[in-house]
């Protein structure tokens, strides 16, 4: 048994009042899927999670994954928890039923992922990047691609991979050297990718590996990679297993964390060639990759959002019951929960995971009617406000994660540095989140380019205005703290449209500048969105509160914990559009011999 506590509670919260699950319950596809059903889901999710996954994370980072006679042998109880994911159905929650799936909406899953994140995150990879893949050859692949695949994908059966880092390709793509030279049906695949996560195992009868490879004649850079499926063994035409294909892990990384993830170095084509499959037309797979990028960048920022809340449950446990000194005002020693900096660290903590949790879980629904909702300008606008959050959520709840983690280390004071108390792992393990499927600044670029100045802000500016009719609704009322919660909140959306306003005239004076500019644009939007977040939090909790229904302590929690948000978090949004508006000229300011 582990110390994991699945936070069911404020998940169904989120779901039902801000994630708008009764709504997306209404949508061609979801027509069965009541809040009962939502709950039923988490509860036997989170038991496995609690139960199954989260007592092998502490011996999976003392084991680590090794590679023996060139195959990875995982870390001891990962065949059974993987077992147990697949039996149960669990890669596939939100997947189409037409290969298996459960076809429960993405917010639902993204609950569903946030659990095994935050219980183990280093085995949570595995089925996070199986996913992906069945996004991408859903999106992209022919019928027979997806007749072969899908349904084993799926189940669980078989896992998928993501390949495109090369030693000299990092995250410029457009130097990637992997080569596909054509051979009757297939393609022949030759070149070595790192950074593969679970790129080997025996978790799974085969290996479905997404790999991102050019072909002789094409074009340089970007616009002439293509995608093909890499099989471990061949895949006959009864769905059978055949040969082992030409491919192997020659290595696994040592890496800060998450040890128990096997990290390899694949080699394709040592013998000939790798037999390969193109996915769609050819030259148009870094296109390709991006279904299964921006699914797996959503996933990653769930990582953030998971480690984070298993950093804040360990120190909460801890900060409850380790007695040091006395707290001001006190007359005796006290455990240091009732000190106020300890007790600022905790509200920060909480107050950060649950903005993060509400923008995730909005993002996932706002993809669910982008795919699901019968009137096509409603998709195009869900779609919109779902592509504005993807690298918000991916790049602040992984800083998020790492800063949280962070605090929890800092509540445990020396001890937390010291292994055995296992604060220290949950930092260790959240380092790579903000690495992982572009780094930070380049989901910051992702957002100024392609979602503020692409559209002229039109989508950033109306979920600002949104933001801003929230905060009309808090001010009316007669609840002082609702009033309160609002006019920081009105601040915080005025800053992030200075900000944008600024940005296009930036863009057009020099164009260094948006970049310079870019991460604190994103942070200030993901602290002022978040915080919207949290104020349509206590609003429903008012609500809530107002008719005398449900847990009374709960919905007062939301509110306070809202309150500390927009007086201690928002605030920042200042700081920020200072940040963006004169910071960015000081950026390269010396030459790179002053540095």
């Amino acid at each position: 048994m582990s110390d994991y506590r699945p936070p069911l509670q404020d998940m169904e919260f989120v779901l039902g009042e801000l994630a708008g699950l009764p709504d997306l319950a209404a949508l061609p596809g979801y027509e069965e899927v009541t809040a009962e059903l939502a709950a039923s889901v988490l509860e036997e999710a989170g038991k496995i999670a609690a139960e199954v996954v989260a007592p092998l994370n502490r011996n999976g980072d003392l084991v680590g994954a090794r590679l023996e006679n060139g195959e990875v042998v995982t870390a001891p109880g990962w065949d059974g928890a993987y077992r147990a994911l697949r039996d149960g159905g669990w890669i596939g929650v939100s997947s189409d039923p037409a290969y298996g799936g459960m076809g429960l909406p993405g917010a639902v899953g993204a609950a569903v992922q946030e659990m095994w994140h935050a219980a183990n995150m280093a085995f949570a990879l595995c089925p996070m990047l199986s996913q992906s893949a069945v996004k991408a050859l859903s999106a992209c692949g022919s019928q027979a691609q997806k007749q072969k695949y899908l349904s084993r994908l799926v189940s669980g059966e078989w896992a998928g991979t993501m390949n495109l880092t090369e030693v000299v390709a990092g995250s410029d793509l457009g130097a990637i050297r992997t080569k596909a030279v054509r051979s009757g049906d297939h393609y022949l695949i030759s070149g070595q990718k790192i950074f593969i996560t679970y790129g080997d195992h025996r978790l799974t009868d085969n290996i479905i590996h997404m790999v991102l490879a050019r072909t002789p004649e094409a074009p340089a850079g970007v616009k002439g990679i293509s995608l093909f499926i890499v099989p471990k063994f061949l895949v006959n035409e009864d769905g059978s297993l055949g040969a082992r294909n030409d491919l192997k892990a020659l290595s696994l990384e040592h890496k800060l964390g998450i040890h128990a993830s096997p990290t390899a170095v694949m080699s394709y084509g040592d013998n000939g060639g790798a037999i390969g499959y193109l996915v769609g037309e050819e030259n148009r797979g870094l296109e390709y990759m991006f279904v299964m990028m921006n699914s797996a960048r959503l996933n990653v920022g769930l990582e953030g959002l998971g480690i984070a809340d298993r950093a804040y449950q360990k120190a909460l446990a801890y900060a409850r019951e380790r007695v040091q000194g006395k707290p001001p005002g006190g007359t005796s020693s006290s455990t240091i929960v009732d000190h106020p900096d300890v007790r600022r660290m905790l509200m920060t903590m909480k107050a950060r995971i649950e903005a993060m949790r509400a923008l995730a879980y909005v993002a996932a629904a706002a993809l669910d009617r982008a795919a699901h909702d019968p009137d096509a300008a409603t998709r195009d606008q869900a779609l919109r406000y779902a592509e504005l959050l993807n690298p918000i959520v991916k790049g602040c709840c992984t800083e998020a994660g790492v800063e949280v983690a962070s605090e929890g280390v800092q509540i445990h004071g020396g001890m937390g540095f010291i292994e055995e108390t296992g604060a220290a792992q949950y930092y260790r393990d959240a380092r790579i989140t903000t690495i992982y499927e572009g780094t930070t600044a380049i989901q910051a670029n992702d957002l100024v380019g392609r979602k503020l100045l692409r559209d002229k802000g039109e989508t950033a500016r109306a979920a600002l205005a949104e933001a801003a009719r929230t905060v009309e609704t808090l001010a009316a009322g007669g609840d002082e703290t609702l009033k309160a919660i609002a006019a920081s909140l009105g601040k915080g959306v005025m800053a992030a449209h200075d900000a944008v306003d600024w940005l296009f005239a930036a863009a057009a004076e020099d164009a260094r500048l948006p970049g310079a500019a870019s991460v604190p644009l994103l942070r200030l939007f993901g602290v002022v969105l978040g915080g919207h977040q949290m104020a349509r939090a206590a609003l429903a909790a008012r609500r809530h509160l107002d008719a005398g229904e449900g847990d009374a302590r709960f919905y007062d929690a939301k509110i306070k914990t809202a309150h500390f948000y927009a007086d201690s978090i928002l605030p920042q949004s200042a700081g920020l559009l200072a940040a963006v508006t004169s910071g960015a000229r000081t950026v390269m300011s010396l030459d790179h011999d002053q540095l």
